[in-house]
């Protein structure tokens, strides 16, 4: 994984395929995991767009299996690292935060709203009870920095985890800059250099955009916080959202592209 860029350029791509929210729905990932297996070809590229842990019980073992889709499609056809695209969304964002919680400036309020917001899920997945993080959030430098430390050995203790939150991207695009691929949104009166964290947090009213961000036709999203129908997905639409609420349906939502937007299938878990 390469951690120099915020951005990915996808050159010389057959189909990519892209995969919505799986807020570790595990059962629902393999299946999905499966069907790539049997489709996927040599020049394809694969984006994650994000979120996929939180939430669900099994953030550990849904990160996990997507590591091991990576290798397997690696392995198979000799695909280099930027092939595989791994966005941040809101849950590695926070989990992230997490992971240096001594450098908060008020860590009882930033563990309270992120367990509110699902992280304490993926807490839980790793082996850490919430009440006693909540306690420990609240005790002083020392005894967080020594929470995290243990919290960082238990991810590398998980083969690529690790490396996963420290290659996460911003957001990836087609060679031609005709598609671009985020978690949640982008703020449309900015380039994409200068960005803020709209990419996974959202951008007011980015679901009405009726006309190309710069030179992207089409922007194909991970999240968002609406109702979504998928009839509503189509190749006349600039924005293309592969999530479905509610989260009790499970469901994980995935499309397979051109590099100029144009939408091939739509298709979800059994």
């Amino acid at each position: 994984m390469d951690s120099n860029s915020n951005f990915v350029e996808l050159n010389q791509s057959g189909k990519i395929w892209a995969i919505g929210s799986i807020h570790s729905n595990l059962s629902s990932f393999n299946s999905i995991k499966k069907y790539i297996l049997k489709k996927f070809n040599n020049n394809d590229k694969l984006i994650f767009l994000g979120n996929i842990i939180g939430l669900g019980d099994n953030s550990k073992e849904t990160l996990s299996s997507v590591i091991d889709l990576r290798f397997s499609l690696m392995s198979k056809f000799k695909l280099k690292s930027d092939s595989i695209i791994f966005l941040r969304g809101a849950q590695e964002e926070m989990f992230s935060k997490l992971l240096q919680l001594q450098l908060a400036p008020n860590p009882v309020e930033i563990v309270k709203w992120m367990f509110d917001h699902g992280v304490n899920k993926s807490i839980n997945s790793y082996g850490f009870v919430e009440d006693e993080i909540r306690n420990i959030a609240s005790t002083g430098t020392i005894k967080i920095t020594k929470w995290t430390s243990n919290l960082n050995k238990v991810l590398k203790s998980n083969p690529g985890h690790t490396e996963y939150f420290l290659n996460l991207k911003h957001a990836a695009y087609s060679q031609s800059k005709k598609i671009l691929f985020v978690n949640r949104g982008v703020d449309i009166t900015r380039p994409l250099s200068a960005q803020n964290d709209c990419f996974w947090w959202g951008y007011q009213n980015f679901s009405k955009l009726q006309k190309p961000y710069n030179t992207f036709l089409k922007i194909v999203r991970g999240y968002e916080s609406e109702h979504n129908d998928e009839q509503k997905i189509s190749n006349k639409s600039i924005v293309c959202t592969l999530f479905k609420q509610p989260l009790s349906t499970k469901t994980i939502l995935c499309g397979v592209f051109r590099e100029n937007g144009e939408i091939l299938d739509l298709f979800e878990n059994n």
